[in-house]
């Protein structure tokens, strides 16, 4: 049976102060088998007092999502650079660890240098792998939008380099390069064999379409998920969804409804 798990970026951000706070008060409120916790960069000063707070509400915390920011400090291939980028992605490792997470979520290159220097991050996925491992954790590169190629090129690259990589998909992040009906092509079925994760999101926009990344729910924007859950069942997907569409206002009010609605739109459309 395959976890519904429900991100907790989905719930937290900047509109409602980021407070994490708040996770005590959603939990009883969100159907899902379990969470992906959203690791923000503001939180460092702070990581001690949240890892206290997430154990003592017991919150079930099935996979993290890494601090998005530890790939733009790789990409420049900096001493100063690997380094900020090791310390943080130990805090990382180490909460998630101490949570019981078995997953870890990394944005292996982000931000305004996005992939232009792509070979170092390829290249510091081995230490980073290493750090996770000895966390327990199944390192999981993300399918992030790119800035100069595009990420099934990338998929390919580490694939040949980590043999036994593991990948998470994001239904959105392909939509942005049209790289969806690719994704489920004969060419890359050997891709399937590496997805351990699949982070289920509406696309609005279109090719390339920056103004429009806002991560939507279910039905909110234009990819046929009853057609990629027809391939999913035909390749025997085994692995955990997470929904991680934005379910606040610009209030910082948090739409629950919305948020239940994809989780159940997942459950019922499930499969044994």
């Amino acid at each position: 049976m395959h976890r519904v798990l429900c991100s907790t970026g989905a719930l937290i951000g900047r509109p409602n102060g980021r407070d994490y706070r708040l996770l005590e008060k959603c939990r009883d409120q969100i159907k899902c088998d379990g969470y992906e916790f959203m690791f923000y960069d503001t939180w460092y000063p702070e990581h001690r007092e949240i890892q206290a707070f997430l154990k003592a509400i017991q919150l079930p915390v099935i996979a993290w999502h890494c601090e998005k920011r530890i790939g733009q400090d790789i990409a420049p291939g900096t001493m100063e650079g690997d380094r900020a980028a090791r310390e943080k992605f130990l805090i990382n490792c180490r909460m998630a660890g101490a949570l019981g997470a078995e997953k870890m979520v990394i944005h292996l290159w982000d931000g305004p240098i996005s992939d232009s220097r792509i070979e170092n991050n390829i290249a510091a996925f081995s230490w980073l792998r290493k750090i996770a491992m000895e966390h327990g954790l199944d390192l999981m590169v993300e399918n992030v939008v790119c800035a100069y190629q595009d990420p099934l090129t990338h998929w390919r690259m580490l694939q040949q380099v980590y043999p036994d990589i593991h990948f998470t998909f994001d239904t959105k992040m392909a939509a942005f390069h049209d790289q969806m009906p690719l994704s489920c092509s004969e060419e890359y079925r050997w891709l399937w064999d590496h997805i351990r994760h699949l982070h289920v999101n509406d696309y609005g926009g279109g090719y390339l379409d920056w103004q429009n990344l806002k991560t939507l729910h279910i039905g909110k924007g234009k990819i046929d998920f009853e057609a990629f859950w027809v391939f999913l069942k035909q390749i025997g997907y085994a692995g955990d969804f997470t929904v991680e569409a934005t379910s606040f206002g610009a209030d910082g009010v948090i739409y629950f409804q919305a948020l239940n609605d994809s989780l159940d739109w997942i459950r019922q459309h499930e499969w044994k």
